[in-house]
């Protein structure tokens, strides 16, 4: 087992990781800006490097200060939680160059599967169903030109990114015209990537994931489906699983996809694979794949008796210890 671990984010799921690493006996190392230094997650930690006044740009999403720390304190390996870093393949990577391992996915996996439009191509090799859409959006008239071929109400929707930022309805030519714009700045300031697409629009739909957890060689085990349709603003409010009210060729073959999805990549890690189930069609298609562990995964482990960071702790160990 790693002998430290950092767990490179703050408040609730700091404390979550730290205490895994506490029932494993892994010294839980913690970082902190100096307006965190005494929260709980902090006062449970083994001990917390500082990293300095300023917000969060220039301490949680501060990659260079972050791995410098760990090397100058003999970090063995980084969890990075969920939000921050846990999607930054350069993260990933640079870890890797300083032979610290990273808890979670590849970092092939976390640039597949982190943009939107990727991660659609993969699941059409899949034979995984996709709502009609387009494909990246080079300007305003090409996304006028892309609606009327594929007939309103459409999505208009960042390729990167999540948490349901970034995406907007658009139910005719006038609408997409005038939020064109706006939505592509908002990508770009949130993600770093203005690129956008359009997705059909399902008035009657439901939201649900598969948890999904792989061992890298081609070994993908699923863990039931969360329903998480209740939200509010594109944020989830509610979780519930099993998901309710699926008839049992629905709940298989979600399941299915997810693990045909992780199978043809060889996924590592956990992940979710988020799909639209259609209810007036009967039919669900694919959405996208977070490659990190999400905020709803206590509502599985609850149910299925399982502690998926300690998953991830010893699958990283076993990987480093090649």
């Amino acid at each position: 087992m790693f002998r430290s671990v950092l767990v490179a984010n703050r408040g609730e799921i700091a404390a979550r990781i730290i205490r895994t690493l506490k029932r494993l006996n892994v010294e839980a190392i913690g970082m902190a800006s100096d307006s965190d230094r005494f929260t709980l997650p902090m006062r449970l930690a083994d001990r917390v490097l500082r990293l300095g006044p300023g917000g969060v740009a220039e301490t949680y999403l501060n990659l260079d200060a972050i791995v410098a720390a760990a090397r100058a304190n003999g970090v063995h390996a980084v969890h990075p939680g969920y939000g921050f870093l846990s999607e930054s393949a350069e993260f990933a990577d640079r870890l890797e160059a300083e032979g610290i391992a990273f808890i979670g996915p590849r970092a092939d996996h976390i640039r597949d599967f982190g943009a939107k439009h990727t991660a659609r191509a993969i699941a059409k090799r899949c034979g995984v169903a996709l709502l009609p859409g387009s494909g990246l959006l080079d300007s305003a008239d090409h996304a006028l030109e892309e609606g009327t071929r594929l007939s309103y109400p459409l999505m208009l929707k960042s390729t990167a990114g999540g948490g349901g930022i970034g995406m907007q309805l658009c139910r005719d030519a006038d609408e997409l015209r005038r939020r064109f714009a706006a939505i592509t700045r908002l990508a770009l300031d949130n993600f770093g990537d203005s690129r956008l697409y359009l997705e059909r629009f399902v008035a009657r739909a439901r939201h649900i994931e598969v948890q999904i957890f792989g061992d890298g060689k081609g070994g993908i085990v699923e863990l039931g489906e969360r329903d998480c349709s209740l939200q509010r603003r594109n944020q989830k409010v509610v979780e519930e699983t099993p998901a309710p009210h699926l008839s049992d060729a629905v709940r298989s073959g979600l399941r299915a996809a997810a693990i045909a999805l992780g199978e043809s990549v060889n996924y590592e890690s956990a992940g979710t694979v988020e799909f639209l189930y259609d209810l007036s069609r009967g039919e669900f298609y694919f959405l996208e794949v977070n490659t990190r562990l999400q905020v709803e995964h206590p509502v599985t482990e609850e149910i299925f008796g399982v502690d998926i960071v300690e998953w991830m702790i010893r699958q990283a160990k076993s990987l480093a210890g090649k």
